[in-house]
């Protein structure tokens, strides 16, 4: 109920009252989700700039790392090395790699024989050292046959990155191992300083009671308490295995947006990186332009106040225009467009609308464009999930499809008859394979691989996988019948089954992404696909041992069995033996499914 004393006679004033009421809330709001917009956006913006800032500190450490490891391989054909090594002269090798360590700028060279036993160094220091990291790194390496491996840890109680390289003689024997390390000093902090404008810290977690700065670019030297108490709840995100978030860090000159990143050490508790970046900067601009709104917003009220009754008769017009264009919206009709020849909110809201058709229409259409390129599944997870690089490790299995002698055929056909004849056979062949729930992961000329367990996770998907290689034999009996009618030679196809533990996910760059899999595993089921045109095999279809161990029991068949059970015969598999497969130090045992 609207009191006595506030309602008006006359419909202008009505509206004059409304309009500065509803105009002073829009402005209001508007300039409070602006101004918290804005800070958003700055914290958004320094955040990128902070990750970005980590990643060119990994990118100069790596360029580092690979720099020094080439010196190092250089130095393996070191005439005067080659000398030393068989003389054995540990004094004279130790004199040369003070040479070498002047030559390849690293403050730290050392040498050790093939177990790891330091032989020279270029830095007499060293030899005093209770613990040598230089020695684990070589374990590490010779226990994972690595040819080269690196890591972080303290030398003299100072960060440094160590690289280790073994030094064949000749090769693959080898005969020692180059231990190259470099400083991760306040030098180095102030490189990546003057080039990403960021204040970088790096801290000692050891012990967690009194965190100990390594290097900093910070103007005071010591860790301030504050950020030494978000060093500790973020170390306790990081036993959790949780990702540390961008957090404001209020320091005595200023708030800070700070990232923290850990990096593991070699049999010690990892050292912190905190990256910092002033908010102040960031703002200014955008403090600027909350005031130019203020100043506008105050010069909108009292033009507000003068134009009130005279827009009063131009309002309904626009309004009925507009309600009925958000019906043909509302009923699916994109391609209408709303004409008003206003330049205020009336206007922009009707260009807004026309805009927002626009992009309805534009969405749709992506979808329909997505699902005809992608599988649905893959098409609902991007839609849902986003495109974000990276994925997640579960067990899949994969099938490869390729035509047998299809280079042969193409021969025999023109490019128009050739390009027909493969369309029907990949829309026979994934037909079968989407009727027992695969995914066709990527199209390979002639060749298919598909997915079954991915996206969508699959109990039974190695049960599926194998009905889905029978259903696509049985159908390419079919298609090869009326090629037959048609004067065409029939199509031979081998098929290789494989489940394994893999990474899946989107997979490329930040502009054109596949959603796919990568592992071992995917290597042995194209290799599996390869073996059927093995003549003594006489199959078409070859699965590993691993998708038989992960087929679910067989259960009595019924109406309510599995699709992929109900829709194909149970198959039979006959034992072919084990076989290698490139890259892999065990053999795999397979089977001929029939």
């Amino acid at each position: 109920m609207i009191p006595r004393a506030l309602r008006f006679r006359r419909f202008s004033l009505r509206l004059l009252a409304l309009l500065l009421g509803l105009l002073f809330a829009v402005l209001a709001t508007t300039y409070l989700v602006v101004s918290r917009a804005n800070e958003r956006t700055a914290h958004d913006h320094a955040r990128a700039n902070l990750e970005l800032t980590a990643r060119i500190v990994s990118s100069t450490i790596g360029q580092r790392i690979e720099s020094l490891a080439g010196n190092a391989k250089v130095m393996t054909g070191d005439d005067a090395l080659k000398q030393v090594r068989r003389t054995g002269n540990n004094r004279t090798l130790a004199s040369l790699l003070q040479s070498f360590s002047t030559r390849v700028n690293a403050p730290v060279i050392t040498f050790y024989n093939a177990d790891g036993d330091l032989l020279a160094t270029s830095d007499p220091a060293m030899e005093n050292e209770n613990a040598d990291p230089f020695r684990l790194l070589i374990r590490e390496a010779i226990d994972q046959d690595l040819p080269q491996h690196t890591g972080f840890s303290y030398l003299k109680q100072e960060l440094h990155v160590l690289i280790v390289v073994p030094y064949y003689a000749p090769y693959p024997n080898v005969f020692g191992w180059f231990g190259l390390a470099f400083p991760i000093d306040r030098a180095f902090a102030w490189k990546i300083r003057e080039t990403t404008a960021v204040q970088l810290t790096y801290v000692s977690l050891d012990p967690p009671d009194r965190p100990r700065v390594l290097a900093t670019t910070l103007p005071d030297h010591s860790l301030p308490p504050v950020l030494a108490a978000v060093l500790a709840a973020n170390r306790d995100r990081l036993a959790h295995t949780l990702p540390p978030p961008t957090e404001i860090v209020p320091l005595p000159d200023d708030r800070y947006v700070t990232l923290i990143q850990f990096r593991a050490m070699l049999g010690e508790d990892p050292v912190a990186l905190v990256l910092q970046r002033p908010l102040t900067p960031e703002l200014r601009s955008a403090r600027d332009l909350e005031n130019y709104l203020l100043l506008t917003s105050l010069v909108a009220l009292a033009a507000a106040a003068v134009l009130a009754l005279v827009l009063s008769r131009s309002i309904s017009e626009p309004v009925r225009q507009l309600a009925a264009h958000t019906e043909k919206i509302a009923a699916g009709d994109y391609a209408s467009r709303l004409t008003l020849d206003r330049a205020d909110e009336l206007g922009q809201l009707a260009t807004a609308m026309n805009q927002m058709s626009v992009g309805l229409s534009e969405r749709d259409r992506v979808r329909d464009l997505l699902d005809k390129n992608v599988s649905p599944e893959v098409a609902a997870a991007l839609l849902r999930d986003g495109s974000a690089l990276g994925g997640q490790e579960r067990e899949v299995t994969i099938l490869f499809a390729d035509l047998r002698g299809f280079t042969t055929l193409s021969e025999k056909l023109t490019p128009h008859e050739l390009l027909t004849l493969l369309n029907r056979y990949l829309d026979r062949m994934s037909a079968a394979i989407e009727a027992h729930g695969g995914v066709i992961d990527k199209f390979i000329g002639d060749a298919i691989m598909a997915l079954f367990g991915a996206p969508v996770a699959q109990a039974d998907a190695a049960d599926r996988a194998l009905a889905a290689a029978l259903a696509m034999e049985k159908a390419l009996v079919q298609l090869n019948t009326e090629l037959a009618a048609e004067g065409i030679a029939p199509l031979a196809i081998g098929i290789g089954v494989n489940t394994a533990r893999v990474i899946a996910g989107n997979i490329g760059s930040h502009r054109r992404l596949n959603y796919s899999v990568i592992g071992d595993g995917v290597n042995v089921a194209s290799r599996l696909q390869s073996l059927t045109r093995t003549p003594e095999y006489h199959t078409n279809v070859i699965t590993s041992a691993a998708t038989l161990a992960a087929r679910r029991p067989t259960p009595p068949r019924s109406p309510a069995s599995s699709p992929s059970s109900a829709s194909s015969p149970l198959p039979t598999f006959r034992p072919l033996g084990t076989v290698p497969v490139k890259g892999r130090a065990e053999p795999v045992e397979i089977f001929a499914v029939g």
